[in-house]
């Protein structure tokens, strides 16, 4: 008696792709045969040992054909800078985390994309007094208007994982935070850190889903998607 099929993969374009969640999906779907990633980045970057994927290397204003060209089911966005590396300049800042979110956003629904995953932050909130914040709420408030078929918002808290930068507050960040986490319960529960192995595996995890509509995930939320579709 014959093996049944192998499911077809999910295909995932992926924008963001040298970032901490971009990077980590990437070195975890290494070996996975349930999804297949075509990658947009502005560098090029040596990819994982046994990663089967296409990455594409070129500029923000190619990526609008590259997501045309790349035939994928989902569209997950990792894009996101931060004020320091933005100079503390809030037009720089908004050119990435809000502009070009959209613009992919935008190219990925005239490609034909019904789903996007998107990854914001625990607390946005288009009336935030955190500018940080604010911006990640209003550019959440934009993508829902654009009317995918199914949106997935990602909020987690602190992202435990390996950084390219050594930044020192960051460190103690990570280094406290089991212990942070404890305290962190009720309504707090939300701003618990997470690993970004996690993260990486709830966005596999969502690729899968089928349901329509708009989703907002938080901590637990994000914990529970990995655990119901047994990534």
């Amino acid at each position: 008696m014959s093996e049944p099929a192998s499911p077809e993969p999910v295909r995932i374009c992926l924008v963001g792709a040298t970032g901490l969640t971009g990077w980590t999906m990437i070195e975890r779907a290494v070996g996975r045969s349930d999804v297949a990633i075509h990658a947009l980045t502005r560098r090029h970057v040596a990819l994982p040992k046994g990663a089967r994927m296409v990455m594409v290397v070129c500029e923000p204003q190619d990526w609008p054909a590259e997501i045309a060209k790349a035939q994928a089911r989902v569209l997950v966005c990792a894009l996101g800078t931060t004020m320091a590396k933005a100079g503390k300049d809030e037009a720089a800042f908004r050119a990435v985390d809000q502009e070009l979110v959209l613009t992919c956003a935008r190219s990925a629904k005239a490609a034909g994309i019904e789903h996007m995953i998107v990854v914001s932050s625990v607390g946005a909130e288009v009336n935030a007094r955190s500018f940080y914040l604010r911006v990640k709420g209003e550019t959440e408030a934009a993508l829902a208007k654009l009317a995918f078929r199914r949106l997935d918002i990602l909020r987690p808290g602190l992202l435990r994982g390996p950084r390219d930068e050594a930044r020192l507050a960051e460190q103690l960040a990570q280094w406290f935070s089991p212990l942070i986490d404890l305290l962190m319960q009720g309504k707090w529960r939300k701003f618990r850190s997470i690993r970004i192995a996690v993260l990486a595996d709830a966005i596999f995890a969502l690729a899968r889903e089928k349901a329509a509509g708009r989703f907002v995930h938080e901590h637990n939320a994000i914990a529970y998607a990995l655990r119901r579709r047994g990534g």
